[in-house]
């Protein structure tokens, strides 16, 4: 085990569904109930969500954020989630300078709140919502290099003693959800290259970086992921653990609403 913070990437899952207690979630809210015990308590948490998108990086920086609830067609219940998190305008700062210094231009946006990439899997995780939060933007070209550049940025956050999140989907694909017979094979297909992506021995730094890059080439990735920005929160995390080589390991590896879901933690 590395001296350094884990970094983990999870399936957050189906809007609100983890915290409701949806049975086709149960196997997902197992695991992150659990996880918070695996990963240890840190300083701080920069959560990367799939749920937003600028035209460069950006940092939540308010002091006691509110909530979005980016999620529709939902019992009432599910609009009335509390996760009182406090932000971390200071982290957002050093996160800026940090990005800054090695070239990459960010902002800071004072007002925005909390969506439920974070809320939702952190209700789980660390219940006490007494850690302080920032959320990182993904970049709206969704270009996967530029994203493992970001979490290259990143990595020495892991010494500070700060968990970076990478909160998203391994398949997500909201029309197969719920037209598509559960039983093909393609989100099977496409899980397998990731899996063996993310943790092959044989493939070296490089190697693994350019599939990544280029991980529309793989099976059925476009059908797995019409629009890449699900996935992208992996390639920041994967970008991270390159300074120290952190290993991959799967730490999830189920079924969410009748899909493959992956969970991968460097440490």
């Amino acid at each position: 085990m590395s001296s350094e913070f884990p970094i983990v990437y999870i399936p957050h899952g189906g809007g609100p569904r983890p915290v409701l207690g949806a049975d086709d979630h149960q196997a997902l809210i197992d695991f992150l109930r659990g996880l918070g015990a695996t990963l240890g308590q840190p300083k701080a948490i920069v959560v990367i969500s799939a749920h937003w998108e600028e035209e460069i990086p950006t940092l939540t920086g308010a002091e006691n954020p509110g909530l979005i609830y980016d999620y529709y067609n939902f019992p009432p219940e599910s609009y009335t989630i509390e996760y009182p998190a406090p932000g971390a305008p200071a982290l957002a700062q050093s996160v800026q300078q940090l990005l800054d210094k090695k070239g990459i231009a960010a902002t800071i946006d004072p007002q925005r709140g909390f969506d439920h990439g974070l809320f939702i899997p952190l209700k789980l995780v660390y219940p006490e919502a007494d850690i302080p939060c920032i959320q990182l933007s993904l970049r709206s070209d969704l270009d996967p290099a530029k994203h493992i550049e970001l979490g290259r940025a990143l990595a020495e956050l892991r010494q500070q003693g700060v968990l970076l999140f990478g909160s998203g989907l391994s398949f997500h694909n909201l029309q197969a959800f719920f037209t598509d017979d559960p039983g093909n094979n393609e989100h099977v297909e496409f899980q397998h290259w990731l899996l063996d992506t993310l943790v092959n021995p044989r493939l070296s730094e490089p190697e693994r970086t350019q599939m990544l890059i280029d991980w529309r080439r793989a099976p059925h990735a476009s059908y797995c992921h019409p629009r890449e920005e699900h996935l992208l929160p992996l390639h920041v995390c994967y970008g991270a653990s390159l300074a120290d080589q952190s290993g991959a390991r799967i730490v999830f590896d189920d079924v969410i609403m009748g899909r493959k879901a992956l969970g991968v933690m460097w440490s």
